[in-house]
């Protein structure tokens, strides 16, 4: 997404100096173009199977990003109503829409069964009780798809795995045919398939195609019994290369094992995946407030945050750490790149090696597009950063930086203290 040309980086055709000159810092910035070519990249590994790629947009929200995606013929993974209206705002296709996630309301449901979104994945018999209800109440029959989980090991932190036993997503495997033919007899409700969904941020294949060989056993096994499945849905959670010399998940070699599976149950098949499309699209570009140096340490304090990055603080999660200035021949020391929040725990990098730094100089956070806008917050009463789409040579903002009155916005006091 970055690269050096002239001694500074630049996004596709924008200089990134541009775009803080004109927004300030912090801000995030995304490439409408690695976005594009990376749904695509996934759309091509699997083409043979001709799957529907809900892309999970509790990954990256906005809905610039959602619209760009909905009209290259991407459908939809969502886990709120919240995340459903955006998608209905942004352009999305209502029959290309599925909602996940295991605490639905009866109102989040309700505008689900309203808005006649493709399907519901049910992770558990009280919420199908309760979308059953529901429909029946607007006289709607509802397709839903039941999430299994698997008990697969993903191989990646704890926080992220969702396909273990002590996991609280999903029905168990082991007692789901006695779970889903209690379902499929609902009134109001057409049971369609499976979904599973083993974790995020998976290097490894065999995660993949271990939750994907389960899958098609159970399905096997339900035939027997006499009941049909037409969809599996695979989930995501393909990794992408945060660290210097990590390696992305390779979607291509996954898919021609993944393939000879599927074709064997011909199922429509539907993918799930967020970080891979639009990590690598967006970098978080923050300015340097102060350099200070402690006994033990050399500090970048920067003027972004653990609430507009969480990932370092929440996961220790690694992201690359480059400077917006390209520097050669300098002598580069170790320090730690953290931000203004009281919180220990408010950091980007420690023990980095970067060139010298001084106030005003640039960084930039890399591979940011997913988790981080979506999860920023106000904390310490911080303002929210602005978003930025580059499209070859130009640049929009596709989210305005908060304002202090953005802040006070829906608060209001009692009578007694007016």
């Amino acid at each position: 997404m970055l690269t050096y040309k002239k001694g500074e980086l630049v996004c596709e055709g924008v200089p990134i100096p541009t775009i803080v000159r004109e927004l300030g810092t912090p801000v995030y910035v995304y490439s409408q173009e690695i976005l594009l070519k990376n749904f695509r990249r996934i759309k091509n590994a699997f083409a043979p199977l001709n799957p529907l790629i809900a892309y999970s947009v509790k990954a990256n929200s906005n809905l610039s990003i959602l619209s760009l995606l909905a009209r290259d013929g991407s459908g939809f993974d969502i886990v709120s109503g919240g995340e459903l209206h955006r998608v209905l705002a942004a352009g999305g296709k209502p029959d290309k829409i599925i909602y996940a996630g295991v605490g639905k309301t009866a109102d989040e449901l309700r505008l689900a069964v309203k808005s006649k979104i493709l399907m519901v994945n049910l992770e558990s018999e009280a919420e199908a009780n309760l979308l059953s209800r529901v429909a029946q109440e607007m006289k709607a029959k509802v397709r839903v798809s039941i999430r299994i989980n698997p008990d697969v090991e993903a191989h990646t932190h704890e926080y992220i795995t969702t396909g273990k036993k002590e996991n609280k997503f999903g029905i168990s495997y082991k007692s789901a045919p006695e779970i889903i033919s209690r379902i499929a007899r609902l009134p109001h409700i057409e049971f369609v398939g499976l979904h599973v969904h083993v974790g995020s941020q998976i290097l490894n294949q065999t995660p993949h195609i271990s939750g994907a060989r389960r899958l098609v056993t159970l399905i096997n096994n339900l035939r027997s019994l006499g009941i049909e499945i037409r969809t599996v849905n695979i989930g995501g959670g393909y990794g992408i290369g945060y660290k210097e010399r990590e390696k992305p998940m390779n979607v291509e070699k996954l898919a021609k094992k993944i393939i000879p599976l599927l074709r064997k149950i011909g199922c429509r098949t539907i993918l799930e995946p967020g970080r891979f499309i639009v990590a690598s699209a967006g970098a978080l570009i923050t300015s340097v407030t102060y350099v200070k140096v402690g006994d033990e340490k050399r500090f970048a304090i920067v003027d972004a945050g653990m609430n507009d990055l969480i990932r370092p603080s929440l996961y220790k999660a690694y992201h690359r750490i480059i400077p917006v200035k390209e520097y050669q021949g300098k002598r580069r020391m170790e320090m730690d790149v953290v931000g203004p929040i009281c919180e220990s725990a408010d950091f980007f990098g420690k023990e980095r090696k970067l060139p010298s730094l001084e106030a005003g100089d640039l960084l930039a956070i890399c591979d940011a597009g997913a988790y981080g806008f979506v999860m920023a917050s106000n904390y310490n009463t911080r303002l929210r950063p602005a978003e930025v789409l580059v499209r070859g040579r130009e640049f929009f903002v596709v989210k305005k930086r908060e304002s202090y009155k953005d802040l006070l916005a829906g608060e209001q006091y009692p009578p007694y203290l007016r």
